[in-house]
């Protein structure tokens, strides 16, 4: 099914045409009505006036003056509409037939959509033959999912473009602190690469904020992601306030909602050199300098509706108003949903405050991590209704002002009646995948409904769109997404977009995938956890609530109702009973971190069992895992975990190392490889929820964007310190290198560079003296330390490619370097050759986006494309691993629904066993951390209520035979 677009009526033609034959026929009308007009004038004059001194358009200022303060709204006259003012000629009717509808309110089973003329025509049991529509495209959905299309309530899609470029960049000014009058409408890129990527995951809706760098950045913008026919950036606006000829606002009736971007706290502080009393003064004095103009229009139309135009300037009487400050004014009269950056309690009551001495509203606090716990705060905002909060789900602990935020906070926020909004502020995070976050908020105790509202109806609302968009309803614009799975589950991915009833995708890939999906998750309960982060203000210990070890006695552990259990097994995850076997009733014991007992009917481990209880010694602790598994732990790759705790504070980290590239490196240095394993931090938050989420290990190079990063080191993300037991498992792992177009010397420059490296190695082989440099080298040379290049630009791999080729024929038959490619965004594109060149990769993020021009040609995967980076790689042979985005220690939590999604995008090429795999063993395969000896992850790691891959299991515990405990949660 294709959109047949014949080029119609540009969009502002077809605005600028109605309008004008409105005002043809008004013109004629006033003729006819200036004389009664007059002599209606000439008996209300009051005192001297007389007509002379009504000014010309005295008519114009009248309308004004009555509806200053006129609420904004849908047209009266809006749900009578038969078509939408976005519809594009030639688009064909589409009829959805046979979906599981949920509307934005409730669940239609095996219902029909008719979509026709860009808004919803009939829901329910539809026969086209009802209607008079022509041809009709046709769609069977098979009971799949439809929703509402995504509304992102917090992007910079189109101002913060990918990829990233010099001109591309429009989302902040620096020309001063309080800018109402700048607009994202003049900076939106409409060739921005994620416009068609984010419709891809679902969104159809966004609204395009300016920065967090000022007090006040300007006005946002609601736009729909489709591509028009007039291809500017107007024609994709979604009710404009504005004309778009001048910058009046259009006489509306009611007017239309307008949007503007504050912020408070640590960015437009640090941007400006500035304080947090700065910031609320910066307020202040430009909401006074509104009240002022708000008070002379007020003082003004008094005058005027009451016809003493001699006391405001007779004939020449001329409505008081300001360009600059028109939108604040705005916001005085209540016509302005504000998006307000900001994130502590500390920033969040100076904002409450400022909104009752001003007397205007916040429509919702975003990023807000405090909100949690500061709920009642937020319901002392002028009028008594609080605002709605906007969240990530687990992305924090980035910034002092992200420390205490919570996984918790959107079912705490819900729990105390506020309206929760889950958000991207693409691209920081990829708003393709903004579902995904509502999905996370679900799975740590956001209601069903709530979860799939936040990203739906209770933007749509928050932004004043709520009459058009968000729910499926007859009369509302035909925004709409028909998932593969239930849109809560995990991997949940579009089969169909359609935005104004048109089809985005042509020719979409859809994954049939299994039952288990098709349904809502059934989420762990914690309410505990959620209650003890409130408690703690966000600092709760994250430490494991009972410790079994051999410093205490003999105690032994057994976990029943086990369903699926795996385990190691020359270098792969090997699955030694699932739930065929032992129909939720296996046991496994444990004691001393090592698994002594492995049961299926579990008969075996309870003779065990009888007989310890017969030695008055040993101690039981039985845990039940509720048809749970237990698996290898995880391990994260690529972070900054183990040497950061707030990673823009740069006196909580380690900090960057020096590049040898760049133009003054340390002298001292010498030919000193900086070691990861010198700078390493533990009890961090980002490493204590990673292993708390079954990441009970960590592999981290030396933090540096530069040429030679250093020497990475693989530790417990579970210890206390660096001299515990088991708390560094391999000191030295890898050699690590970048090379980018993005680097400070040229590519041929870094290439270069490197090949002078490992061919001074060469040379030193026969030598008795040799720098700290070349002996690393030396084990380059002889494939016991792995090089790990991190590297993006197929152009640059199939470069190193060439290389490994030149190195190895230099060294002789039957020599091989190890060599690894990290990031490794486009390298679909060569993986045939890099898996003939023996080369690994470990793909980080995930999920890849073209941040860069090196990144720009990805393999977007499903509904885009068939195949994903990962499979394309497995089918060619390629040792794959999934690494996490540099600096970005948050993520490392989320290794297991990484790989669990990464299985359900495979059409089943991944099975569960060695998804496990891509975040375990490959990983200690490719970074040199062999199986059975020295740095491998000997843990392991249990789920109740289901298994590690998926959204109804909880980590419970950790199992180390390494460091000799379990680890109760």
């Amino acid at each position: 099914m294709e959109k047949e677009l014949p080029p119609p009526a540009p969009f502002v033609q077809r605005r600028r045409a109605k309008a004008n034959s409105l005002l043809r026929v008004l013109s004629i009308l006033s003729l006819v009505a200036v004389g009664a007009y007059v002599s209606l004038f000439t008996v209300h004059l009051r005192g001297n006036a007389s007509l002379s001194s009504i000014p010309i358009n005295a008519n114009e200022i009248l309308d004004k003056c009555r509806n200053l303060n006129v609420v904004p709204g849908p047209p009266r006259d809006f749900y009578s509409r038969s078509e939408s003012d976005r519809f594009e000629r030639g688009t064909k009717p589409v009829l959805i037939k046979n979906a599981t509808i949920w509307t934005g309110e409730k669940v239609i089973k095996g219902g029909d959509v008719l979509l026709d003329r860009g808004i919803i025509k009939a829901i329910g049991s539809v026969d086209e033959n009802d209607y008079d529509l022509g041809f009709v495209n046709k769609l069977n959905a098979h009971g799949a999912w439809l929703s509402p299309g995504i509304v992102d309530l917090h992007s910079h899609l189109g101002v913060d473009s990918a990829p990233a470029l010099k001109g591309s960049d429009d989302t902040n000014s620096l020309k001063g602190i309080t800018q109402p009058w700048l607009r994202s409408l003049d900076g939106l890129n409409t060739h921005d690469d994620a416009y068609r990527l984010s419709i891809a995951g679902g969104v159809t809706t966004a609204v395009v904020l300016p920065g967090s760098a000022n007090s006040i950045g300007g006005q946002a913008f609601a736009i729909k992601l489709r591509p028009t026919s007039e291809k500017s950036p107007s024609s994709m606006l979604l009710e404009p306030p504005f004309s778009f000829n001048g910058s009046g606002i259009e006489p509306f009736d009611p007017p239309r909602w307008r949007l503007l971007k504050q912020a408070c706290g640590e960015n437009p502080s640090s941007v400006y050199s500035q304080t947090r009393m700065d910031n609320i003064w910066s307020f202040r004095k430009a909401y006074s300098t509104a009240q002022s103009i708000k008070q002379s229009q007020d003082d003004f139309c008094s005058s005027a509706l009451s016809n003493s135009w001699s006391s405001i300037g007779g004939s020449s009487a001329t409505f008081p108003d300001s360009l600059e400050w028109e939108a604040l004014v705005d916001v005085l009269r209540g016509r302005v949903k504000i998006q307000n950056h900001c994130y502590e309690a500390v920033d969040l009551d100076g904002i409450i405050r400022l909104t009752n001495e001003f007397k205007f509203k916040i429509a919702a606090f975003h990023h807000a991590h405090e909100t949690y716990l500061v709920p009642d705060l937020l319901k002392k905002m002028y009028g008594g209704e609080p605002p709605a909060v906007a969240l990530f789900a687990t992305n924090g602990r980035y910034k002092r002002e992200a420390y205490r935020g919570s996984e918790f906070a959107p079912k705490v926020l819900a729990e105390n009646g506020l309206n929760v909004v889950m958000k991207s502020d693409h691209p920081v995070l990829n708003s393709r995948y903004l579902l995904h976050e509502a999905q996370q908020a679900h799975y740590f105790g956001l209601e069903e409904e709530l979860a799939l509202k936040s990203v739906t109806v209770t933007p749509a609302k928050v932004m004043g769109m709520d009459h058009r968009i968000g729910y499926v309803k007859e009369g509302y614009d035909a925004d709409l997404v028909l998932w593969d799975s239930h849109p809560l589950s995990l991997g949940a991915t579009p089969k169909q977009v359609f935005i104004d009833g048109i089809p985005q995708l042509k020719s979409p890939h859809f994954i049939s995938k299994p039952a288990k999906v098709q349904t809502p998750p059934k989420t762990p309960n914690w309410d505990r956890e959620a209650k003890e982060a409130v408690e703690w203000d966000g600092s709760q210990p994250l430490g494991p609530r009972e410790r079994f070890n051999t410093h205490t006695g003999r105690e032994v552990v057994m976990f029943v109702n086990v369903e699926s259990m795996y385990v190691k097994g020359q270098g792969r995850v090997l699955k030694v009973f699932g739930e065929e076997e032992t129909n939720g009733k296996g046991v496994v014991l444990v004691e001393d971190g090592e698994a002594i007992c492995k049961s299926v009917a579990g008969r075996e481990c309870l003779q065990l069992v009888e007989r310890f209880k017969q030695e008055q010694e040993v101690k039981i602790k039985v845990v039940d895992l509720d048809g749970g598994s237990l698996a290898p732990g995880l391990v994260s790759y690529g972070s900054d975990l183990g040497l950061s705790h707030i990673a823009m504070e740069s006196s909580t980290s380690d900090g960057p190392a020096p590049d040898p590239l760049s133009a003054n490196p340390p002298a001292i240095l010498g030919d000193t490889v900086i070691r990861a394993v010198d700078g390493l931090v533990f009890e961090s938050r980002n490493a204590l929820l990673a292993y708390r989420a079954g990441v009970t290990s960590a592999i981290t190079p030396p933090s540096s964007s530069g040429f030679l990063s250093g020497l990475s080191t693989v530790f417990s993300t579970g210890s206390s310190h660096a001299l515990e037991q088991g708390a560094v498992l391999k000191p030295v792992t890898a050699l690590h290198v970048g090379i980018s177009m993005s680097g400070e010397k040229s590519v041929a420059t870094q290439v270069g560079a490197l090949r002078r490296i490992i061919l001074s190695g060469l040379k030193e082989e026969t030598q008795s003296e040799e720098g700290e440099l070349g002996a690393v080298v030396r084990k380059v040379l002889d494939g016991t330390l792995p090089l790990i290049i991190s590297v993006d630009s197929a152009d640059i791999m199939a470069s190193l490619i060439h290389l490994k080729k030149e190195v190895e024929g230099t060294l002789g038959t039957g020599r091989e370097i190890k060599i690894v490619f990290d990031r490794a965004a486009e390298a679909h594109l060569v993986a045939e050759q890099i898996g003939q060149a023996g080369i690994g990769v470990i793909l980080s993020p995930v999920r890849a986006f073209p941040s860069t021009w090196e990144q720009k040609r990805i393999l977007p995967g499903p509904p885009l494309s068939q195949d994903t980076a990962i499979t394309k790689l497995l089918k060619n042979n390629v040792t794959v691993a999934l690494g996490t985005s540099h600096n970005w220690g948050w993520v490392a939590r989320n290794a297991r629904f990484d790989a669990g999604w990464t299985s359900l995008d495979s059409s089943g090429l991944i099975s569960d066993a060695q998804a496990l795999e891509l975040v375990s063993t490959n990983l200690e395969k490719l970074l040199g951390v062999q199986e059975g000896g020295e740095g491998e992850n000997t843990d392991w790691v249990a789920t109740r209520g289901g298994s590690l891959l998926d959204f109804e299991a909880k980590v419970v515990g950790v199992v180390s035979s390494r460091r000799g405990v379990v680890d109760l949660f």
